[in-house]
Order: C-alpha cells, then structure tokens, then sequence
C-alpha cells in the first residue's frame, strides 16, 4: 500500500511539473484533461476553430521501437488523431506528414501526400508496428534531409511557414541526437520532444528547442498522452506573428509563444540587431592553423596551399610538390623540377625527343655530312672517319687508300699473292699445293696421296683420279674394280631390276621384296603393306594377300579396324603428377590431395596457403572505432599476411582504410614481401571520421582489382578475395557495389565487430553467407576470427586450385617410338631414309620375320657391349631400331633425372624462403 501511495504522488506531481507556466495558471474550467468522449464538447469545438486558416508545415516522428507494446502503439496512434482534430489540414494551410523509426526509418506520407484530414486519420490508423532498434538521430536526421525538402512538399523557407517536429520517445536512442536536433534547430525548425517512461530528460532537451518548459514534455505513460492535447493545440494555434507583422528578419523568422525571433542560414550568424545575418568568418573566429591560405565554407573552413605545393595529411602544412619523385615522370635521363611540375633534361652528347621524356644520341655524322668514304664516327662531343681493315686513312681525314702488302715488299710467293687485311699470303694454282715454305708450289699427285683401291690402274686427273681396266673388260658400278665383258653388259636383257650372267647367258633377278613375274623379266610387288594406301594409323602387317592393322602397346584398335584408342593415358605415359593423375579424354590432368592446390607446371603440388591470390583489405578508419581498437585491427591484418607466402607470383596484398573517404595505404603492385608489406601496416594513420562503406566498395571493385594497381588479368585465373572489416552501420548504400564484386568474380568476406549491423554484412558477405560473414561482440575476440578466415581463404584457394586444373601435357599426335621390349612398335613410314632402305629390308616388317630379327638384334647387343663395335651397315633397320630404342632410352632416364632435380631444388626453395 505504501508504494502504490508513493507511485501515485510521483504521477500527480510529474503531471503537474510537465506543463508549461501558463498552463499551470490556467483555471479549473480549463483544465488540460481531455478524455475520449471530450471531442464532442462545444469548448473543443470552439478550439478546432481557433487554427483555422493556420499556416505550419508539421511533421510527426514515432518511435515504433520494440519497447513499445502493441497496446503502447495504439495510444500513440490516438494521440495523433486527437492532434489532428485542431488542425486546419489542406495544401494552402496546415500540411502533415508522418515518420516513425526503429533501426531504420520508414515515411508513411509525406507534406504532399494528404490534401483532406480524413485522409491523414486513415492513413495513421493503418500504420504497423516496425519493433526494431531506436535510431533516434537517423530518424530526425532523416527529416531535416528529405521530409521537410520542397520536393517532399516543404514550403520554401523565403515563405516564413511555420516548421514543426514532434517528436514520441520511450527509451534511450542507439544512436547520436544532439548534433543533429540543433541542426534542425538552426535551419528554423521548432521541435517538440514528448518522453514517455524512463526517458532521460537531459536527451529530451537536447531534442527539443528552446526554452525547454515550452517544447519539451515528459510523462509516466502512454495513456498520460492525452493529457497534452489542448497544451498542442494553444501552442499550435497561436497567431503566426511573423506573418501577420512585419519581423524585419533578413532570412529566417520563428514564432514563439506569443513573440518571434529572427534566424539564420547555416554559415551565418545573427547580428547584434537580432534581425540581420552576417557571414561566419571561421578563418577569423579559429585558430585555424593553416600555413598558406584559409578558405571560409558553409559551415566551417579549409586550408589551401599555393601553386607548386601539396597539403600535408594534417590538412594545414604544405610541401613543395616534388614531381620527379613520382615513377610516372617518364624521363630517360635526368628529372628537373619547375614550379608547378617538371622537364626531361638529357645527358651531354644527347638531345630530347619531340615526346620531350625520351634522348637521342646526337648523330653528328648526319648532322654534319662530313664525306667519310667509309665510316663516321660520332664522338660525345663531334666525329672522326675510319676506315675498312686493309684500308688507311687519307691526309684529308675523309678518303681511303687499300695496303697493298704485296706490291709494298719482296713478297717471294711461287705462283700467287693475296692481300689479307693486315699482311698477304702465298696461294697456288688449282691442281696445286703449297710446299712447306709456304712459298713454292708442286702438282698434286692425287693416286699417291690417297689409297685410291684401283684393282688395276690408278690416273691422275686435273682436281682427282679414276681407275682404269686392260682391254676386254670393264669398270664395275663402284668404280675401282674390272669385270670381264659378260651376257648382261653385252646384250639388251631387258630385266627390269637386275641380270645376272649364267655360262654363256644370263637371268633376271629382283630386289628384295619383290617377285619374279612369268615373263621372267619383270617384277612385282610382295609387300601389300606398302603397295597400297592402308590407312593404318599405328602398324600395318601383311597377312597373305591382303594386310591388317595393329596399335602400339597401351592402345586398341577402333571399331573401323584403322584407327588406335589409347587404353590408359595415366598408366601408358610418365605423366610426372606429384599427387594424382586422372585420365581425361586422349590426354590426362594432374591433382592435388586436400590441402594442396597445383603449381604453375601443372604437376607440382604445393600448400594451398602458397597459392596465387590476389587479396585487398577494406578496413573502417571511422571514429567509432578508437585508436586503441585501430591497432587491434592492424594486428589483425599482419596475421593474416604471416598465414600467406606473399610474392609477385604467389599473394598478392593491397589495402584501403576509408570514413568519409577512402585512401589506398597501398596496392597489389607495391609490396613483393611479407616484411615490406607489415611495415606498411604498422605506419598506418587513423582517419577517425564518417563510415562510408559503399564508397570504400565501389574504390575497391572500380580501382583496386585492375591491373595498374597490380591485379592479375583474368585470364590468368587467380582468385581475387576482399576482406571487409566494420564495426557500425555505414552511412551509405552497400549493396550494389558488393553485388558487382561478387558478380564478377571477387570473393568477398565481411567481418563485423560490437555495433555492426547484420544486414550490411550479409549484403557485402558472398554466398553462402555462413562461410563468409563473421562477427565478433568486441575486439578482444577477433583473433578466433583471424583462424576462421585463415581457414576460410585456404579453402578458397584450394577450389580454384581444382577451377584451374589443366591438361599437363598433350599427347604425341604420332606414334611414339618403340623400345627394346615393344618389336612391333614400328611406323614404317617414319624411317625410310636410307637409300634402297624398303628394297635391301623390306623382310624384317613381315610379322614372323619382325619379331625374329628383332629378338636377334637384342641378343647379339647384349653379347656384343655396343652396336657400333661391328662394322654393319648404319643404314640397315636393325641399326636404326638399335639407335632409336638407346637413344629413347636414355632421353627418359634424363628426363626422370631432371623432374627429381627440379623438385629438390624447389624443396630447398621454399626452406630457404621461410626459415
């Protein structure tokens, strides 16, 4: 009982304090109450009428919280109606529009929406609740912006109508309210703050205009509302002093309860008369600390630095501008500065090209045309003749005499003399050599010089020899032995290869593959395999009047009998994959075990945090963060780079730090070690101000991924990851720039801290969003983030390692040549390059005798050590067989050598690079 008497005290008395002084002094006949029946008394009557023809643009803002409870909610939507009873509502006099918020705001209707009050009333009873956050300042920040904008049906302000916010609250706003209430104050708009509940009445005040007893009004609950109806309506309805008088104010007049005050824009201040608005001259009024020159704005100031100078990043110092430091300068040989940018300056001996960057050599030779007969040569400050070898320059410096060392000394030489450049030499006559004196000459005596193999007599000739034969016979085909005249020399035999005397006559013989026909003169072919087009595409074997074909070892034949499919490439060929090899079609693809991504060889595998990436963080630099928490941040940012191997071919990693702006710290082109890259991030300087995330996302997609900043074509397919990084809801739209990333083909993680709002972070996160979006409550905890995304990028990198895999080499497009152990492996199209090669040995291709040869050759390498030792025919089939199978063999044992070289090397690489 004791509470229920304290709690009614309390409400008495918070009523009684709420009211304005003159509502306190009005009478009981007039008391402020006004139950839900008391709309048809006459006095409210009487009331509605008194703002007739009231001019006033109002705009309600709701707090539609989830502290609010529906019953709540319903009081608060009669309190409006209730207000709206006196209102003169119509475009030419009262206009009305409406917001209520949570954590975002919703307009129901704006100034222009409604000309009738049915309208309005309808349109308020229809409103549902939002139950979300209470973003208080977006709410009003959101009607000084956009509801009471000309475009939304704002009077303009040159029109002295009335400004009006009334403003419902129940609890603490989430967000920052005096800044921008006194704002909208000081564009001219009168606030009403109404409390409801444990509102703290400082942030009340802070809302509401001044002086506070008149605009600011606090009760115990919802249904206590009501109560302030008729307090509105006389404040609502007073007379419109500054339209009805003349007010003198130069820009903005306010009513007040019974009087005016004058106004100004923002950027100006009243004057002492109270009615005109001088300028604000904040270069004047601050110690604005700008070295150069302050330049005055709306609402504050900036510093400005002269020609040929830059502002520093304190936004008040200036430093000469040097233009030869930037790399873009594009000068061969020196950079000089100007005064308000640069020129291309060339060494001596060089002038500058029409580019006015680049240096030519001065060609004083072509400038000059000095007559040289032979050669000009350009000195760094003139030129010179010089002459050919053999050849000495004239007294005039231009023309050329040749030495003639032969007419100049008693040269001595029997037959010839020939200038050299720098002496002569003797030379003889053809069919002549030089005795050792290198003077004389004697004939050449070609039959003793050489072991010419005349069987009878040997003749020298002008430039050689030839044999000679006695009477009755004649020179064989190989030019040294004699044969008595036979059958076959004498008469026309008519054989078609080759005669071969018998006794007193003679027979016909054919090659080698061939047989006699019954003419017995003619031959014909035995080997079908190469009298026809057969088509084979590996082997071709004759089988007794026609032929079949046959495929190297590791393939079958095809259907059309011609053609060979390869059985298993993996199996069949060295592939040389370090993990797997998976057949694919006639070729096969290397592939790495989970964890691995592929190499740039296509065969190697390595780890997959050694893959190529190309990485670019987004960090918030906004004030909410705080400098402590920044270094958290920076902390964060160099674990990740430890977890990669960064490298112009490896990772790659740039950065942007943005608030209100957005500032590249550095690029992907910029750092090419883990070191260099830490360095930067330690140096990095807080911004501290707004949170423009959708900028820092649309810098990052239009700039940040091209390859001037160092960005990998597409066409190399390296993936292309963005880590964004907040702690609160950004002030701009974040969702187109994080959809055109991800459409094209950047994989974008958020990670939020303490106020970050969820929504944005699903909008920036790519799909899916849980293996994407990670949220910590506070910064102490992100370091269980750091893991997950360590491990999240790893995973990535090991999906496009498997995006990537690629043949790792094509297959011959020709048989492949055959080994000791594969006799049949044999193209015979390949290997007729010897003369008369298909005739001497067209019998090892048929199948029996093939595989016979062959099994001999092999037995008579083994026991003999080596296929040169005798002295065969190179040119005969089981020599080129023999050379071919060694030499195959051995390029595959090099091979092999080479790839386990190359991958040791690698190995001691990567131990050098990270120990």
């Amino acid at each position: 009982m004791e509470k229920m008497l304290v709690g009614c005290f309390l409400l008495i008395l918070g009523q009684i304090l709420l009211l304005p002084a003159e509502a306190r002094e009005w009478p009981p006949s007039r008391s402020i109450s006004r139950g839900r029946h008391a709309r048809t008394h006459p006095q409210t009557a009487l009331l509605e009428s008194s703002c007739e023809n009231k001019r006033a643009d109002v705009v309600f803002i709701i707090d539609s919280s989830r502290s609010v409870n529906t019953h709540d909610y319903a009081k608060v939507k009669e309190f409006i109606v209730d207000i709206l009873q006196f209102l003169d509502i119509g475009p030419d006099v009262t206009r009305v529009g409406l917001l209520q918020y949570g954590s975002t705001v919703k307009n129901e209707f704006s100034l222009k929406t409604f000309k009738r009050k049915s309208e309005v009333e309808h349109a308020v009873k229809r409103m549902r609740h939002l139950s979300t956050g209470t973003m208080t300042g977006l709410a009003i920040q959101y009607a000084l912006n956009i509801a009471f904008s000309e475009a939304e049906g704002a009077r303009p302000l040159r029109e002295n109508v009335p400004r009006v916010i009334m403003i419902v609250t129940d609890g603490r706003p989430q967000d920052s309210v005096a800044e921008v209430a006194a704002k909208a104050r000081d564009t001219g708009i009168l606030i009403f703050a109404i409390g409801v509940g444990q509102v703290d009445f400082n942030t009340l005040k802070a809302i509401g205009s001044e002086p506070h007893e008149d605009h600011v009004f606090l009760v115990a609950n919802f249904s206590q509302m009501e109560s302030l109806t008729s307090v509105f309506q006389n404040k609502l309805c007073i007379q419109d002093l500054c339209a009805a008088e003349d007010h003198g104010c130069e820009q903005l007049c306010v009513n007040l309860l019974g009087s005016f005050v004058c106004q100004c824009y923002s950027g100006y201040t009243l004057a002492e008369d109270g009615k005109r608005c001088v300028a604000v001259d904040y270069c004047a009024s601050e110690n604005h600390g700008c070295e150069h020159e302050c330049v005055n704005t709306d609402s504050s100031y900036f510093c400005r630095c002269p020609k040929g100078f830059a502002l520093n990043p304190d936004k008040k110092t200036c430093t000469k501008i040097d233009y030869c430091a930037s790399p873009d300068h594009g000068c061969q040989h020196e950079c000089v500065n100007t005064d308000d940018s640069y020129s291309c300056r060339c060494l001596k001996g060089f002038t500058l090209n029409p580019d006015q960057k680049t240096c030519r050599r001065i060609n004083y030779c072509a400038l000059n045309k000095p007559g040289c007969e032979h050669e000009c040569i350009n000195t760094e400050e003139g030129y010179y003749c010089r002459c050919h070898r053999g050849y000495t320059l004239d007294p005039n410096g231009k023309t050329c005499s040749r030495v003639d060392h032969c007419a100049e000394q008693d040269h001595g030489c029997a037959q010839l003399c020939l200038n050299t450049g720098d002496s002569f030499v003797c030379q003889c006559s053809e069919g002549f050599v030089i005795n050792e004196d290198l003077k004389t000459c004697s004939r050449v005596d070609y039959c003793l010089l050489s072991d010419h193999g005349c069987e009878y007599s040997c003749v020298n000739t002008d430039r050689s020899f030839a044999c000679q034969c006695p009477e009755e016979h004649v020179l064989r085909s190989d030019g040294k032995t004699c044969a008595k005249l036979d059958s076959c020399a004498l008469g026309n035999h008519g054989c078609e290869h080759s005669c071969v005397s018998s006794g007193g006559s003679f027979v016909c013989q054919c090659f080698e593959g061939y047989i006699l026909r019954e003419d017995r003169k003619t031959c014909r072919r035995k080997d079908i395999c190469q009298a026809v087009d057969h088509g084979c595409e590996h082997i071709c074997v004759n089988s007794d009047e026609s032929y079949i074909c046959k495929c190297l070892e590791g393939f079958r034949l095809a259907e059309d009998g011609k053609h060979c499919r390869r059985k298993d490439v993996c199996k069949s060929t060295h592939h040389g994959c370090e993990h797997i090899c998976v057949n694919r079609g006639s070729s096969y693809i290397c592939k790495c075990s989970k964890g691995f991504i592929l190499a740039e060889d296509g065969r190697r595998c390595k780890r997959c945090t050694e893959g190529p990436v190309d990485l670019v963080f987004v960090i918030d630099g906004s004030k909410s963060l705080g400098e402590e928490n920044f270094e958290i941040v920076k902390q964060f940012v160099t674990g990740i780079i430890d977890s990669l191997a960064i490298s112009p071919k490896a990772a790659r990693v740039g950065l942007l730090q943005y608030s209100t702006q957005v500032r590249t710290e550095f690029t992907l082109r910029n750092f090419s070690s883990a070191k260099d890259m830490k360095k930067a991030v330690a140096h990095m300087k807080y911004m501290g101000k707004g949170s423009m995330t959708g900028l820092a996302l649309k810098h990052m997609f239009e700039r940040s991924f091209t390859q001037v900043e160092g960005a990998r074509p597409l066409s190399a397919r390296v993936p292309r990851v963005a880590i964004v990084l907040t702690d609160g809801r950004a002030q701009d739209d974040v969702s187109e720039w994080a959809s055109k990333a991800q459409a094209n083909g950047v994989t974008m993680y958020a990670v939020g801290v303490g106020k970050a709002i969820e929504e944005e972070l699903q909008e920036i996160a790519s799909e899916p969003t849980e293996e994407h979006l990670f949220y910590a409550e506070d910064f102490s905890t992100m370091g269980e983030i750091s893991d997950k995304l360590r491990k999240g990028i790893c995973e990535a990198l090991e999906d496009s390692g498997g995006r990537r895999d690629s043949p790792a080499g094509e297959l011959p497009k020709r048989a492949r040549q055959p080994t000791e152990s594969e006799p049949v492996t044999i193209n015979i199209r390949d290997i007729l390059s010897c003369s008369n090669f298909a005739v001497q040995h067209r019998y090892l291709f048929e199948e029996n005798n093939l595989a016979r040869s062959t099994q001999k050759l092999f037995h008579s390498t083994k026991s003999s050590g080596s296929p040169l030792a005798e002295k065969h025919n190179q040119c005969k089939c089981e020599n080129l067989i023999m050379f071919q199978n060694l030499a195959n063999e051995e390029v595959r044992k090099l091979t092999q050598r080479l790839e386990e070289m190359t991958q040791r090397m690698e190995a001691l690489e990567n131990r050098l690079r990270y120990r």
